[in-house]
């Protein structure tokens, strides 16, 4: 029975001020060529120098990625000729990565799994080819960002394994504050490389690398296509070619690029320009001691809290969603904040394409909205008037109840007169009710609700309304 035996290779780009090695800006949204300076292009002469703000986020990762630091480092030339590679080789870390012998644990219906991490490494970023009608021309914005490589042992097993853990490097990586992680932009890319063996086998069957896939659901679609690929090869008596390939996702299939380089196809010799460097002990500490909460901690946090799976999954999935909770979870209750968030609040975002930072709710006025509610002043039907308002126009929920008009009737008296009313009108649905027809009641308490706008108690509403009928 054959197996798959799968690993993922990453590339991160950091979001530092200036490149790796030189002092252009790192800036996505530029112009084309606006940052590019004579290191960036390669000029005779010119020499790199080393961004310190890119060691300290590549140690971040490491360390949050539970890999032993390479005290010691130097960095590499990885020689090959492509053009968009101005210098003819990149700037890598082949023998001393920042950080090896990582792990990152993952959870699939209840089942943790334990990903090993082989190596994190810094390099650099070649320029950016686009290729038009007219021809190939070239972006050097790109040559020279800085690039984090995370690379995982042969140790995933399934499609699913590999978007999980994809999914939790994107995690740690974004509330690191290190990368935006946008793959639809290229500052994250991912590559498979996937093999088949007969299972309980020593050894690996022949592998294929996947380049470039451009989301994590894709990741997920290309491992299985080429499951299935190498499948039928082998079961056809033939044998699985070492290349490289592409994803299409419009067909949802591999295509072969080229026959597999090989590391001695790259001849790595050490960057002279660079000295070797050192970190002392006294650094490492520091910036362990510099890294936030992560995603775990905050999970098992709003589990503790009574959250639900579902809402806790959306706030840590939502970077700045999740930065808002976290400031007021310690204020209100926090099902109610969540569940506000999570819905009306991200719905709205959702439907106007905005993001927590462009909206005026704040921590104050989103505690008095929820004070509000659990007073019984407001329902939640209310707060799905209040919440554009809030987010528009921010202010008191006080004062946007009173232009609304928007007042919850909690009077039992006033209350009583509405459902003898309704009881008075709608003899019919009294008999079917006192007939155990469920949807009577439904019906006799949609219509106080239309009576009354919407503004009762609905709990209370219910409650004197089932006590009225059963006097009948």
């Amino acid at each position: 029975m054959l197996e798959p035996t799968i690993g993922i290779e990453i590339h991160v780009e950091l979001k530092s001020q200036t490149k790796v090695f030189s002092n252009s800006l790192n800036n996505f949204d530029s112009l084309a060529n606006e940052n590019i300076s004579l290191i960036d292009l390669a000029y005779p002469g010119t020499l790199p120098r080393l961004n310190k703000e890119v060691i300290e986020m590549a140690l971040k990762a490491a360390l949050a990625l539970n890999c032993s630091i390479n005290k010691e480092m130097h960095f590499d030339r990885k020689n090959y000729f492509y053009p968009d590679l101005p210098k003819g080789y990149q700037i890598t870390q082949n023998k001393t990565p920042i950080g090896y012998d990582g792990y990152l644990m993952i959870n699939l219906s209840g089942v943790p799994k334990k990903i090993d991490i082989e190596r994190i490494h810094i390099e650099e970023d070649t320029a950016k080819s686009i290729h038009g009608q007219g021809g190939t021309v070239l972006d050097f914005n790109r040559a020279g960002v800085p690039l984090i490589e995370i690379v995982t042992k042969p140790v995933i097993k399934s499609d699913l394994e590999a978007v999980a853990y994809l999914e939790g490097i994107r995690e740690i990586l974004l509330y690191l504050g290190i990368s935006d992680v946008k793959i639809e932009e290229g500052s994250m890319r991912c590559d498979a490389n996937i093999s088949l063996s007969e299972k309980d086998s020593n050894k690996l069957g022949t592998k294929a690398e996947v380049k470039n896939i451009g989301s994590i659901s894709n990741v997920g679609t290309s491992i299985l296509y080429e499951i299935e690929r190498q499948k039928k090869i082998i079961e056809s008596g033939n044998k699985v070619i070492n290349e490289t390939r592409r994803f299409d996702d419009k067909t949802g299939t591999t295509i072969s690029m080229r026959v597999k380089e090989t590391a001695s196809d790259y001849r790595y010799f050490p960057e002279a320009n660079i000295p070797a460097l050192e970190l002392s002990d006294e650094y490492i500490l520091e910036v362990k001691n510099s890294i936030p909460i992560l995603p775990s901690v905050l999970r098992d946090k709003y589990n503790k809290l009574g959250v639900n799976q579902n809402n806790i999954k959306t706030i840590i999935g939502n970077y700045s969603l999740c930065q808002f909770f976290e400031g007021v979870v310690e204020l209100v209750d926090p099902v109610t904040a969540a569940n506000i968030l999570t819905g009306d609040v991200l719905n709205y975002l959702n439907k106007n394409k905005s993001d927590m930072k462009d909206i005026k709710l704040t921590e104050d006025n989103f505690k008095e909205l929820i004070e509000t509610y659990e007073k019984g002043t407001i329902s939640s039907k209310h707060i799905k008037d209040i919440i554009p308002v809030l987010l528009e126009k921010g202010g008191r929920v006080s004062s946007i109840i009173k232009d609304l008009g928007l007042k919850q009737i909690n009077n039992d008296e006033l209350i009583l007169e509405v459902i003898n009313n309704i009881i008075e009108n709608n003899p019919e649905s009294v008999t079917d009710y006192k007939n155990g027809q469920d949807r009577a009641l439904k019906y006799l308490m949609g219509q106080i609700m239309k009576q009354t706008k919407g503004q009762v108690n609905p709990a209370k509403a219910s409650e004197l309304l089932t006590v009225e009928l059963a006097k009948l």
